[in-house]
């Protein structure tokens, strides 16, 4: 479990980046991380890594304080950011000398990876596009089979069908002991992967639900013409029409339109 309690994270005296967040990731579940540009998204996921440490208040990860750095700590986290830096290796290269960091490595897993992508492990990295780079990175950090696996805008420099692989990989490679974070602005991407939806908005946490729960409470339509229905909590023009929500008021657990959702937590239109 990851939990963090009235967290606060100033980049300065004048800018206070976090107000007081409180928040717990679970074992067996994959979270979707959202919100614009600056909001602090990233920089949460730094306090969780250890690459910063909190102003105020606490970060523990299964027990453990992440700004300490101890073994037993990086072992079992795996971070990929959205920019990153591999070495001049051949891909076999970098196996050989990074996966002994990562006990539970399975350098099986990670050939069936390569082969999935179509990259030959005697390429040098250097020879990569960054499209190719940012798969063999995921194909790592999946292998290395860590408790917690948090990926920072992972589908930027994805295909359409590398997108596909991607989240069957990341649905084969689950565990239930184990704790996947995922930011995106691409949030179409992250639709049929995410069991919790968590929202942020100028340092705050806005939405942090199961997406079962918000199904359960919500009934997300499409129409060709607005409706004038007072029962209609959320409304906003689509290219095929207009997009809708309401209460669900059946015991169907509909499809949840996260980005429809973002839009109207957002607007300040919903309180869950």
């Amino acid at each position: 479990m990851i939990n963090i309690q009235s967290l606060e994270y100033n980049y300065s005296k004048k800018i206070n980046i976090f107000k007081n967040i409180n928040l717990q990731f679970s074992s067996g579940k994959i979270y979707g991380l959202l919100g614009k540009n600056g909001v602090g998204k990233s920089t949460l996921i730094k306090n969780i890594t250890g690459m910063l440490f909190p102003t105020k208040g606490n970060c523990e990860v299964f027990g453990l304080t992440p700004g300490k750095r101890e073994v037993e700590f990086l072992q079992d986290l795996f971070f990929v950011p959205e920019e990153y830096y591999l070495p001049n290796l051949t891909i076999k290269e970098l196996i050989t000398i990074y996966k002994d960091f990562y006990p539970n490595f399975d350098e099986n897993q990670f050939d069936t990876y390569t082969k999935e992508f179509k990259i030959s492990k005697d390429k040098r990295v250097t020879e990569l596009s960054l499209g190719q780079k940012k798969k063999i990175l995921i194909g790592f950090a999946l292998s290395a089979n860590t408790k917690v696996l948090i990926m920072d805008e992972p589908t930027n420099g994805l295909d359409i069908p590398s997108k596909i692989t991607f989240r069957n990989m990341i649905k084969d490679a689950f565990k239930e002991d184990r704790i996947v974070i995922i930011t995106s602005h691409q949030v179409r991407d992250l639709d049929e992967l995410i069991d919790a939806i968590i929202i942020m908005h100028d340092g705050q946490i806005l939405l942090n639900q199961d997406k079962d729960a918000i199904a359960k409470k919500l009934q997300f339509e499409l129409s060709e013409n607005e409706k004038d229905d007072p029962t209609i909590l959320y409304q906003e023009k689509v290219s095929n029409g207009f997009a809708s929500i309401q209460k669900n008021t059946s015991d169907t657990l509909g499809y949840v339109d996260i980005e429809l959702l973002f839009n109207a937590v957002l607007a300040n239109k919903l309180k869950l």
